[in-house]
């Protein structure tokens, strides 16, 4: 099982948008959920080039605190990533 937290989800909005939508950033649009959003779909798109079958979750209250990590989970996000025409690539 892997676990990616995004660090610098803030720092990568405030790229996208600018420095007028900076501003917007945990008012209007949710930093942390706009980044998992488009990793999970470029995650999803490698999986299935790779022949990988997966499930990702997206949660909202997961914390990494050194190497423990806590969980009170609220899924923002779940999507299983299926081969599409059911066969592996060797």
């Amino acid at each position: 099982m892997l676990l990616i937290e995004v660090t610098n989800a803030r720092d990568v909005v405030r790229r996208r948008i600018g420095r007028l939508g900076e501003r917007l950033i945990g008012k209007v649009v949710d930093a942390e959920a706009q980044v998992e959003k488009a990793l999970i779909q470029e995650m999803e798109t490698a999986f299935q080039e790779f022949g990988i079958e997966a499930r990702i979750v997206s949660t909202q209250t997961t914390k990494l605190i050194g190497n423990r990590c806590e969980f009170s989970i609220r899924v923002r996000d779940d999507r299983d990533v299926k081969l599409n025409d059911g066969s592996v690539d060797s």
